[in-house]
């Protein structure tokens, strides 16, 4: 019969520490994938302080590798922890939305009622008569907050199903016309003086 403290080494080597090892990475890829989203849109005060708690964690993590190096659970805890830190973090950058998007819309029907209903709702829209492949064509462009992502879409759905759509992201956008809301975060840019 075993001992209490061979139960107790056993719960610690296939339980414990692996549950340990698989969080700690979880976290810091987690953060990891955020803060590399956020150099990406230019958030250059986010990111290290990000940089920082990853590293941290990381380190938690890779020492309780180093202890228990002769025991698989903690790799196999390390690699499943990367892989789902980095679902998780790319769920939580799509709740948070951060950023800006550029939409540009292309139909080759009559936009004005789309254009109407966009700029009622308060987004900056500039339009263009344009050629396409076929013949004359209207592009309709914007750039909004990526949580508008959806309501945009679901606008242009609604009127122009057939129209053409791309999106790119945007790094800094100043001085456009964005709908006020509750979680509204244009980014801001500082005033010169004089104006």
């Amino acid at each position: 019969m075993e001992s209490l403290a061979d139960v107790s080494s056993q719960i610690n080597v296939w339980l414990l520490t692996p549950l340990l090892i698989f969080l700690a990475r979880v976290c810091d890829v987690t953060i990891g994938t955020i803060r590399i989203i956020s150099l990406s849109r230019g958030r250059r005060v986010f990111a290290p302080i990000l940089g920082f708690f990853e590293i941290l964690i990381w380190l938690f993590a890779i020492r309780q590798i180093f202890a228990h190096v002769d025991q698989i659970p903690a790799f196999v805890a390390y690699a499943a922890g990367f892989a789902a830190g980095n679902f998780v973090g790319i769920l939580i950058e799509d709740k948070i939305a951060l950023g800006h998007l550029a939409i540009r819309a292309i139909t080759a029907d009559d936009a004005s009622d789309l254009i109407r209903a966009l700029r009622a709702a308060n987004y900056g829209v500039t339009t263009v008569a344009a050629e396409g492949q076929s013949g004359k064509v209207q592009l309709i462009f914007m750039v909004i907050l990526r949580k508008e992502y959806e309501r945009v879409m679901e606008m242009i759905a609604r009127t122009h199903p057939k129209a053409f759509v791309s999106v790119s992201d945007v790094r800094a956008a100043s001085e456009g016309v964005f709908p006020r809301r509750e979680y509204s975060t244009a980014l801001r840019f500082p005033r010169r003086k004089g104006k």
